[in-house]
């Protein structure tokens, strides 16, 4: 018991950074729906639409970590490659089931003037989903394996999906468009799921690194992604490409490495923040990083369902960041009363410290 909790607590900052994301998505997602047209191109708007670009390569990191974790978690009980591939794909096959299920909520909840076509759309869930099934093949290596193999595959993804935004895909079906082209109405597997792939690299060094080596390993990462922040900055900048035809804001590689390089730090500082800030307090991103899908999927409905229809697009930044302040308190205690009172709904359980695998020591 006393190592279970020795592990929960080196590895609450992931519960931490999730959380952080969610604050920082939702006051995306509020901006977005209630700021009055005429105020769109001002400062405060353009600064909060910036930052709401962050938090789905933050979720998908995560996930990635989780993802490993399970992985290390079956190698370590013995099971067999096969049986590590179908826990993986389990995994994946729950990701679906929540954002299918999330579509349909939102389909039967503003029926009948919601388009039948949302149904079928690919958000952030069903991305982790498909990248999950595509990367369950990583279950068949060793935890060390996965660490190069997945650098690679992240970089690689990375790379290829200015290549893939080039394909003429028009009498491709819409649902493989949709799952898997460069697309700024979708979360298409190039280039997002490069985010997972780094993240499965993250959690096996997380999983197999000793706890009195933390804080190195999180100093490591501060400054690698320092260090890709610089480099990605400098090499997009540059006046040529080695690609014909490449969006930045779409499909660039720099981009990619650059939001890398920021959950990175933020990662990093969460650690020690964590570990040496706020040990025995109260934290309000790590109250969310523990209900993160319910923060998500409640406040989505909030603020593009048709409840507060006529305050859309109708506020000033001030009455925006009020509201913003209101949904958060709203939630907030939505959350405390999910991990006080759990029967609340299967699929809305609290993230859980991955606990320490006996077999290795953790």
């Amino acid at each position: 018991m006393q190592e279970a909790n020795k592990s929960a607590g080196r590895l609450a900052f992931i519960d931490w950074t999730r959380g952080l994301a969610a604050v920082v998505m939702l006051q995306g997602h509020v901006f977005d729906s209630f700021t009055r047209t005429d105020l769109r191109d001002k400062g405060p708007f353009v600064l909060s639409q910036f930052l709401g670009g962050l938090p789905p390569a933050m979720f998908l990191f995560l996930t990635g970590i989780t993802f490993a974790f399970l992985m290390h978690s079956q190698e370590r009980q013995g099971a067999t490659a096969w049986k590590r591939v179908v826990a993986a794909l389990k995994r994946s096959r729950y990701l679906f089931l929540i954002a299918f299920l999330f579509r349909i909520q939102l389909y039967v909840f503003g029926f009948p003037t919601s388009p039948a076509g949302e149904l079928l759309r690919v958000d952030i869930l069903n991305c982790m989903g498909m990248a999950m099934l595509i990367f369950a093949a990583m279950a068949v290596f060793t935890t060390q394996e996965r660490i190069r193999l997945c650098i690679v595959l992240g970089l690689l993804i990375a790379a290829l999906s200015p290549v893939i935004s080039m394909i003429d895909a028009s009498g491709a079906p819409s649902f493989l468009r949709a799952y898997f082209f460069p697309s700024y109405k979708y979360f298409g597997f190039f280039p997002w799921a490069a985010f997972l792939a780094f993240g499965m690299a993250a959690g096996s060094i997380l999983r197999i690194v000793k706890q009195e080596d933390m804080g190195k390993v999180m100093l490591w990462a501060f400054g690698i992604g320092l260090g890709l922040i610089m480099a990605a900055e400098y090499f997009s900048d540059l006046p040529y490409s080695i690609y014909s035809k490449s969006e930045f804001w779409l499909n660039s590689p720099g981009l990619i490495l650059i939001k890398l390089g920021v959950v990175l730090v933020i990662m990093a500082i969460a650690f020690l923040w964590v570990q040496y800030g706020s040990t025995q307090r109260w934290s309000l991103f790590r109250q969310f990083g523990t209900t993160s899908l319910l923060v998500y999927w409640v406040h989505i409905e909030i603020v593009y369902g048709r409840w507060l229809g006529i305050w859309k697009e109708g506020l000033t930044v001030n009455q925006v960041l009020v509201f913003t302040a209101v949904l958060m308190v709203l939630l907030t205690i939505l959350s405390v009363l999910r991990t006080r009172y759990k029967s609340i709904g299967p699929f809305f359980r609290p993230n859980p410290i991955p606990q320490p695998d006996r077999a290795s020591g953790d």
